[in-house]
């Protein structure tokens, strides 16, 4: 039973997920979710493009996701409060700091986080419990640097592929136009971190709409602007857009950090920028992706692109389990270590493998040099560990 909002009692029943897809490699690592449109289905699928990024990227986690079936935007604080509690708790050992470690998703927050840590907490007593989840707030066993890893991951991941392969001559992210498709926490994250570079932000979008100035535009004037008004559109100095529109703008670097199958194929061949980074889950459909190719437009795939989230959660983990604290700049270093090798491995694996199939267009994909990657790490690791009994 869960209080109304007028003092009143009412049932409800909510449906909450949790899939442990590999554990091969390590414990079980993925977000948790609150979406009213969440399935068991999704949740699978997303499990399973966990355990590829945590192999890929070369940390000691298999993949997990798991969410709550419910509009988070209906709820009070203290109905989200108590399903959170009641979800951690009917899932029990099945979580754990050396068995599955949830971390922050769509529509949940620190806040959250900090909730599974009390519920596990005061259900294990007498144990260092920090570590069974990541996102936690900072003076909960957070690490600093975590809030903007994956959108900072997304910029590194950019920057060694130009670095190491250029872009239409440039190598350097400095002068090129960048349109990023969603502003939540992962696309104001990659926005800041590329006008730090010098990048020149050129397009915006939120779910609202979506503005353009080829000037640029500032990221913390648009957070500003979208805090007080509720959306980016209308802000002063731009141009108002649809989606399509912002898709479809003539740009260097496209980043969706939105939504899955924004790019599909029906609008893949009105795509203008030359690289697109995946920076949300699946944005781009299979479809759309071999159109891309065909068009010689380079994809930096999402397994790779929004890995910097699961990498900073490790090194939370990691500090928690040490009872340590690193400082921002030192995170900061391993992120960027961390991204810039995969992005090498994965681009060496791609090169190879175009030699190999020269006429396979398969081959010539990072996606697909990216999953191969993977999928060999996880299955070397299952043959040297053997099967039991």
């Amino acid at each position: 039973m869960l209080p109304g909002r007028d003092g009143r009692w009412f049932g409800a029943s909510f449906f909450g997920f949790r899939v442990l897809h590999n554990n091969v490699l390590g414990p079980g690592k993925g977000g948790l979710r609150f979406h009213p449109d969440l399935t068991l289905e999704e949740v699978t699928s997303l499990a399973a493009l966990m355990t590829w990024k945590c192999a890929l990227i070369d940390v000691p986690f298999g993949g997990a996701k798991g969410g709550v079936v419910c509009d988070s935007k209906t709820l009070s604080d203290g109905e989200l409060r108590r399903i959170t509690r009641r979800f951690i708790t009917e899932l029990g050992d099945n979580i754990g700091p050396h068995t599955d470690i949830p971390a922050p998703d769509m529509y949940t927050s620190a806040e959250t986080m900090a909730l599974v840590y009390d519920t596990y907490d005061t259900m294990h007593p007498g144990r260092n419990n920090r570590p069974v989840v990541t996102g936690k707030p900072l003076d909960q066993g957070g690490s600093l640097g975590r809030r903007d890893a994956s959108g900072n991951g997304v910029v590194h991941a950019t920057e060694h592929f130009i670095k190491l392969r250029g872009l239409d001559g440039n190598h350097h992210l400095g002068g090129l136009r960048v349109v990023i498709q969603g502003f939540g926490k992962v696309g104001f994250a990659a926005a800041k971190s590329f006008a730090r570079r010098e990048a020149r932000i050129v397009g915006l979008s939120d779910s609202q709409g979506a503005i353009h100035n080829e000037a640029g535009i500032d990221p913390l004037a648009a957070l500003a602007y979208k805090r007080e008004s509720g959306s980016l559109a209308g802000m002063p100095a731009a141009t108002n857009l649809s989606n399509e529109d912002l898709l479809a703008l003539d740009c260097d670097i496209l980043v969706p950090a939105a939504v899955a199958n924004q790019i599909h194929a029906g609008n893949a061949a009105d795509v203008r920028a030359r690289l697109v980074v995946e920076a949300a889950y699946d944005p781009v459909t299979r479809e759309a992706d071999a159109i891309l190719q065909e068009r010689g437009v380079s994809l930096v795939p999402d397994i790779l692109a929004n890995a910097g989230g699961v990498c900073v959660s490790y090194f939370e983990w990691v500090q928690n389990i040490q009872n340590q604290s690193w400082t921002e700049q030192e995170v900061e270093r391993k992120l960027r270590h961390k991204m810039n090798h995969a992005v090498e491995l994965v681009l060496k694996r791609q090169h190879r493998m175009r030699e190999s199939h020269p006429d396979d267009p398969l081959a010539g994909m990072m996606r697909t040099a990216a999953l191969a990657l993977a999928v060999e790490r996880v299955a070397c690791a299952t043959l040297e560990r053997g099967i039991w009994p």
